[in-house]
């Protein structure tokens, strides 16, 4: 308890003093003066009056800008609207009387009161303003993970008094605050979500001095008024532009937050649908759920739809959905790879069109892709599988596509199941194929003015044929109808067995009518049954034109004949080179290829193409 007596006893001897100094303008005597005695007795009075802390109380934070989506101390908690925060018993605060360099540690006790382990004291009678900060020490805060470690608080106060008054203390926030909301819509998909702001910053005083270490914060996952949220508490002044839901979705905000101390930041989290709709009928997506999500856009209707991939995408796990299941919704728009990968690309089932597209229809295009790792299968009788597209038709285009994995089915390719009517150009496969019926190591088969162009495959090439149908197998193409092919080859083994007719070539099973140019085979091993197979044809037929074979070569594949049965009668301009040296191969069929914007090389013991 205070002194009371004391204290009018003293304001006494001061009123005495001064209305002695008012009636005269003499300096006062030495004997006026209190004693040396009388001014120890004086402060040792003072001194019995400590800084007391009537209350705490804390400043709500302002409600900053809300923006709509398109061992840190967690002692201190929230209130029940999520808007303020409280402190525990237990939680120690620092505290300092201004003009004064003494700090005093005080303690909040379980009445809500605080009590000091060492106490400050009045040095006078005024009235002075008081300061406080939490924590108690100066130090470095840790930000990073909210969700785990509670949310990280720094807070200072301020209150004034004299020694007569206790202090009250009203606390603000000297971090910002910043809450997402899930839409009932998005909160599904949301298991957690990350901040990219400082995960560190150093503070002084209960003030942040720097904030460091850029990186994504864990935010905690909380709940106010019904409603699933997650929060965090944020260095003010660091401009956030981004955040992550579930550890790998980043999303950017639709207009940048610059957080200021003690302000409130609500932030809409809408759902994602992984993609983004640049303009009428044309979008981007670099995700896996933005790419699920605009195949299902397109089988829903929106064949015409236009898409670009603006990163890598890993559908590792889950069974695709083709593209254009079927001829009625074939896909008609431009798919552009933008030069990135689609890893893990899995289809399964009894899919008549299997792929990352089932059909590609009239104008449809899909270019600069490549396709890792892909395990394509239908066992639908009459199956086309294709890393790329199960069926492609007029005037489509696919080129510029690499591709890598397995592929089974019944008219199986590496790349298109069945090409008829489009272009496929520069395109290249190491899919290991397996079929039953057509099989090729870019495609199953091309027909009805198709032309292939600059294509080559790597993999091995199976056909096991199982009916008593005619069967046809190559390295390039299974079974090349009416169509064209220029500048392609094949370095894979290339098998045929099974029942029915077989047959088995290093380019192509059969060359029924059209062109082929400048293409070969080398390196694999070519086996099939005797006269149905071929080092560069297995068979050729004229069913609407004879065909034409102009500077083709083979290797030392295991064949002797460049075509198995010539049924066509044609003269055949292919050439086995047995001696390993492909030199004047290469200038041969460069001077075939005149024109055509394609010429091989030899800059390793087989020839490759590049473009002129």
């Amino acid at each position: 308890m205070k002194k009371k007596n004391s204290i009018h006893l003293l304001f006494a001897a001061a009123a005495l003093l001064l209305a002695t100094a008012a009636c005269t303008k003499d300096e006062p005597a030495d004997s006026d003066l209190p004693s040396e005695e009388e001014q120890e007795e004086q402060e040792e009075q003072e001194e019995q009056y400590p800084l007391e802390i009537a209350r705490i109380t804390f400043r709500m934070m302002e409600r900053g800008e809300a923006q709509s989506w398109g061992a840190p101390q967690m002692r201190v908690s929230e209130n029940a609207d999520g808007n303020n925060c409280m402190f525990e018993t237990g939680d120690q605060f620092a505290v300092q009387i201004e003009g004064d360099t003494q700090t005093g540690i005080y303690t909040v006790q379980a009445d809500g009161s605080a009590k000091a382990g060492t106490p400050l004291f009045w040095s006078d009678r005024d009235n002075h303003t008081v300061h406080a900060w939490y924590p108690a020490t100066d130090g470095t805060l840790d930000l990073g993970d909210q969700q785990t470690d509670g949310l990280a608080y720094l807070l200072n106060g301020t209150g004034t008094g004299d020694y007569l008054t206790p202090v009250t203390l009203n606390f603000t926030h000297a971090l910002a605050k910043v809450r997402i909301t899930p839409t009932d819509e998005a909160l599904g998909e949301v298991q957690s979500i990350q901040l990219y702001t400082c995960t560190r910053c150093t503070y002084e005083k209960g003030q942040a001095v720097q904030g460091s270490q850029e990186g994504w914060i864990e935010m905690k996952r909380c709940a106010y008024n019904g409603a699933t949220c997650w929060e965090a508490n944020v260095v003010p002044g660091y401009e956030i532009t981004k955040l992550r839901t579930n550890g790998s979705e980043e999303r950017d905000l639709s207009a940048a937050i610059t957080p200021v101390a003690g302000k409130f930041y609500e932030i809409t989290l809408n759902y994602d649908p992984g993609y983004v709709e640049v303009s009428e009928g044309n979008y981007t997506t670099g995700n896996k759920k933005g790419l699920i999500n605009l195949a299902r856009l397109a089988n829903d209707g929106a064949t015409d739809i236009n898409i670009t991939l603006t990163g890598d995408i890993d559908l590792s796990g889950i069974d695709w959905v083709p593209i254009g299941t079927d001829f009625d919704i074939a896909y008609t728009g431009t798919f552009d790879g933008g030069g990135h990968t689609i890893t893990g690309l899995t289809v399964t089932g009894s899919y008549h069109y299997a792929g990352l597209f089932g059909c590609i229809g009239e104008g449809g295009t899909v270019k600069d892709l490549t396709l890792k790792d892909v395990q394509i299968e239908s066992d639908y009788v009459y199956g086309n599988v294709g890393s790329v597209a199960g069926f492609s038709y007029y005037k489509d285009i696919i080129a510029n596509c690499s591709v890598s994995g397995s592929v089974s089915g019944s008219s199986a390719g590496g790349l298109v199941g069945s090409q008829w009517g489009g272009f496929i150009t520069g395109c290249n496969s190491s899919v290991t194929v397996k079929g039953e019926s057509t099989v090729g190591g870019v495609a199953g088969t091309t027909n009805a003015d198709s032309t292939m162009t600059a294509c080559y495959a790597t993999g091995d090439v199976i056909l096991e044929g199982k009916t008593t149908d005619t069967h046809f197998v190559g390295g390039v193409v299974g079974f090349n109808g009416v169509s064209t092919l220029v500048a392609c080859y094949a370095t894979g083994n290339v098998s045929g067995s099974g029942s029915g007719n077989i047959y088995v070539g290093g380019v192509t099973g059969v060359h029924d009518s059209r062109t082929m140019t400048a293409c070969y085979h080398a390196k694999g091993i070519v086996s099939g049954p005797g006269g149905t197979t071929g080092g560069v044809a297995g068979e050729t037929t004229n069913a609407f034109d004879n065909p034409v074979i102009t500077a083709c070569y083979w290797g030392d594949n295991g064949q002797d004949q460049s075509v198995g049965e010539n049924q066509a009668g044609i003269t055949v301009e292919a050439t086995k080179v047995a001696d390993g040296n492909w030199e004047e191969a290469k200038n041969a069929m460069n001077t075939a290829l005149g024109g055509t914007g394609w010429q091989y090389e030899l800059t390793g013991a087989l020839p490759t193409l590049k473009k002129q």
